[in-house]
């Protein structure tokens, strides 16, 4: 599978602070939030955005699915672009955590944005980065982008021939998921009895290898992706969640990604394992 890269904002990386020295400082209604469905990360902002509560303290704009510009960019965003960097040239990509009051851009990088929702703005909601649990939530980070996302991207890359002078990256993937199979059937979320942002990296990663990845991967290895019980009930009891499900556009997921991969279709996209909820956004 050849896969292009996918057209990336420079990385804007912004903090939210915890007082006026910071600069940007937390405080409802000056912050908004510009998404698209058919990123992956920015469907774990809006979902983290939703368990947080804040509708109404950081507002959220949602961008057509599709960008409108040649360059992968969206209009309605080239003025924060253009305001935060001299001369900006680049595509206007989301997601975008913008300053109203400034109207220039805080961070286009999704860790960083997942963390102050978290840590700055976390209202009425759960504890998602809770004391003491950082380093575990950054594990779990790691193993979803590397050894699930990273793994099935690889897999559909390389041949039966090619993985014998390789580590396969399907035994990488089969034991990430092992590793989250484990976890849930002794718990109802990834670190215990309450979500955490933990969770919804999981869930995102969850969607792109059930919606996405499958694509590129053979029927013998979906039945084995699919063959773990507690991690797709998971999938499938989140996705039932409105804080979850809302967000979920599958058709835009797709085109996302087709806009940047060029790899070869294999056998196994033929029946996804989850029944996931078939939104369309306006």
């Amino acid at each position: 599978m050849s896969v292009t890269p996918s057209i990336v904002a420079p990385p804007f990386r912004g903090r939210i602070g915890c007082d006026v020295r910071s600069g940007h400082y937390a405080v409802p209604h000056r912050y908004r939030l510009h998404l698209t469905p058919s990123s992956p990360g920015c469907l774990g902002i809006a979902v983290t955005h939703s368990l947080l509560g804040l509708d109404q303290t950081v507002p959220l704009t949602l961008l057509p699915a599709t960008p409108d510009t040649a360059d992968g960019g969206y209009t309605a965003l080239r003025p924060l672009y253009e305001a935060s960097a001299h001369q900006y040239a680049g595509p206007a990509a989301a997601p975008v955590l913008g300053d109203d009051w400034t109207g220039r851009i805080v961070s286009t990088h999704v860790p960083d944005i997942l963390r102050d929702l978290a840590l700055r703005f976390r209202g009425d909601g759960p504890d998602l980065v809770p004391e003491g649990r950082e380093a575990e939530i950054e594990a779990i980070g790691d193993l979803c982008a590397r050894r699930v996302n990273r793994a099935a991207q690889h897999a559909g890359e390389l041949g039966l021939d090619e993985r014998s002078a390789h580590r396969d990256p399907l035994t990488v993937l089969f034991a990430a998921l092992g590793s989250l199979e484990r976890r849930l059937a002794r718990h109802p979320y990834v670190l215990g009895s309450a979500p955490t942002a933990a969770d919804v990296q999981v869930w995102v990663t969850l969607v792109q290898l059930d919606t996405v990845h499958r694509w590129h991967l053979d029927a013998a290895a979906m039945d084995r992706v699919a063959d773990h019980p507690a991690l797709w009930s998971y999938a499938q009891r989140l996705a039932g969640q409105d804080e979850f499900g809302r967000h979920l556009d599958i058709d835009a997921l797709a085109a996302g990604h087709r806009a940047h991969c060029r790899g070869r279709e294999a056998a196994g996209g033929a029946i996804r394992i989850v029944d996931w909820p078939s939104h369309r956004l306006d």
